[in-house]
């Protein structure tokens, strides 16, 4: 989008490697990038602090990330670096056309894929570009379901946060 931290997090859990790190109410958010496009977002600890985008890819994501935290309903604009497999695009393309403010749930998004709601979790869980690509809008049919491959802890303390930053819009 967590049994594991993924590649991002694994790379980031100090935010080493990011061109930017921006800070949330509930995280902070490590953006690497490549070339022109963002190679992946990281969830990490408000110890990791604030650091000036390096780039001008990591500048615009900040930018754009801004204009989310001051309005949930705007729409990002940013070049991604391809990653994932077929099945993951199609998971994360379908995330994509979840408005803010609203959800859906693993097995919605499962039969409109004809998959199973577990391998639209793990697609959800590999999602490079959290925000970007909104899994924290997918949660479990009896609730808030995982993020991140967890399901406790620091994973869901963030997507409870950015559910509730877009709760005013439903």
């Amino acid at each position: 989008m967590f049994g594991e931290l993924t590649d991002a997090a694994r790379a980031g859990v100090a935010g080493e490697g990011c061109q930017a790190r921006l800070a949330l109410p509930c995280c902070v958010l490590g953006i690497r990038t490549r070339g022109d496009a963002i190679r992946d977002i990281a969830f990490l600890p408000q110890s990791c602090g604030e650091g000036e985008p390096t780039s001008r890819a990591a500048e615009r994501a900040c930018l754009q990330l801004r204009r989310y935290l001051a309005d949930p309903q705007f729409r990002f604009d940013l070049p991604l670096e391809p990653a994932g497999s077929l099945f993951q695009r199609r998971v994360w393309a379908s995330i994509s056309a979840i408005p803010a403010g609203h959800t859906r749930t693993y097995g919605q998004i499962a039969a409109e894929l004809g998959s199973a709601s577990r391998a639209v979790g793990q697609a959800c869980g590999a999602n490079p570009y959290p925000l970007i690509v909104p899994c924290h809008r997918v949660v479990a049919a009896g609730g808030l379901g995982g993020f991140a491959h967890r399901k406790a802890g620091f994973a869901l303390s963030v997507k409870r946060w950015l559910l509730e930053h877009e709760a005013g819009l439903a």
